[in-house]
């Protein structure tokens, strides 16, 4: 199943949150200047600024620790200049990988970007040799165990203006998915009604997945890990079928 998936890549970077939260915190925190920066201070005019304020809370993130990443970002004239770029490229058996940067060294990133698709049996490609293999969707997840009531979730996704709506019994998860453009009311009316998510996203999301042997799989966890791992790297989208 394409949401079962889905959450298995998220469910990969919450757990790497557990054991490096410093290390996310961090990467949000980057999230955080870099939209205060290019947008202001006050969520309530900046989306971007209030997506990555969602993301801060889906990983727990204190309330104090925002505020202050907010008010350093916003008082702070000569601050790191952060380029974002999107890297494409190829795991093993031709799993496709989009990585998201934000570096304030161009020529750093790329290098350690190529040299870690080297390194895992990958290799870096050219600006949309992949991406056509992706549309762009929000997501929101939420907690099935902490909200029982199927119907009355997925009514409420549904009246925020959800696309989709999946239920993983598996994993004990709802996936409400938005068009790009409804993302945010979606987000922001779910909060509203008391909803709280465990991951909330607006990116690529594969429109087909590609299966692996156990040996390709050991090589693309650690291409993954490596990635993510990375301090410039914000987030590694991929379509291997876990």
């Amino acid at each position: 199943m394409a949401g079962h998936s889905k959450w298995s890549n998220i469910k990969r970077k919450k757990g790497a949150a557990d054991a490096q939260r410093g290390a996310i915190f961090t990467k949000i925190g980057r999230e955080i200047q870099v939209a205060v920066k290019n947008g202001g201070a006050d969520p309530e005019t900046n989306s971007r600024l209030k997506d990555a304020i969602a993301k801060a809370r889906a990983a727990n993130m204190p309330n104090d620790s925002i505020t202050r990443s907010i008010k350093r970002a916003a008082g702070t004239a000569e601050s790191e200049n952060y380029e974002e770029i999107t890297y494409e490229g190829y795991g093993p058996n031709g799993v496709a990988v989009l990585v998201r940067t934000l570096s304030d060294n161009r020529n750093r990133i790329a290098g350690d970007v190529r040299h870690i698709f080297d390194k895992f049996g990958g290799n870096l490609g050219t600006t949309g040799c992949v991406s056509f293999l992706f549309e762009e969707k929000g997501t929101l997840l939420i907690d099935s165990e902490a909200y029982p009531d199927e119907e009355q979730v997925m009514l409420a996704a549904l009246e925020a203006g959800a696309e989709d709506f999946v239920t993983d019994e598996e994993e004990n998860v709802y996936e409400v998915i938005t068009l790009p453009e409804n993302y945010a009311k979606a987000r922001d009316a779910m909060t509203e009604n008391g909803y709280e998510f465990l991951a909330v996203s607006l990116g690529p999301v594969p429109m087909t997945w590609v299966e692996l042997d156990d040996e390709a799989q050991e090589k693309m966890e650690k291409l993954i890990d490596r990635l993510e791992e990375h301090d410039d790297v914000q987030e590694v989208f991929d379509n291997w079928s876990r």
